[in-house]
């Protein structure tokens, strides 16, 4: 990877909505550098057959149990409204 200039380090703050002064431009250019070279090493490793994971620590993640319910809240839900007709929020129309 060759080497990140002033001005695509520019580029980047910009696009990021990062505002960097001139004179920090070198050294945010310098930083991508060394962070694309890590990248690049980390390409190089072999990960052939290796789990994904999320942490560090072998734990699995607690997990809800995946039921369809429709949760039973629509009259407290539509107590809330200032105007609910027939299980609905009613809403004043806005187009013709």
């Amino acid at each position: 990877m060759s080497e990140i200039d002033n001005e695509t380090a520019r580029k980047v703050a910009k696009l990021s909505r990062i505002a960097v002064p001139e004179s920090e431009l070198p050294a945010l250019a310098s930083d991508l550098s060394r962070i694309l070279t890590f990248m690049e090493e980390l390409n190089e490793v072999d990960v052939e057959g290796v789990e994904p994971m999320t942490s560090v620590t072998p734990m699995r993640l607690p997990r809800r149990k995946d039921g369809v319910t429709d949760g039973d809240y629509q009259n407290r839900i539509l107590s809330n409204a200032p105007d609910a007709r027939e299980g609905f929020f009613a809403v004043p129309k806005v187009v013709e």
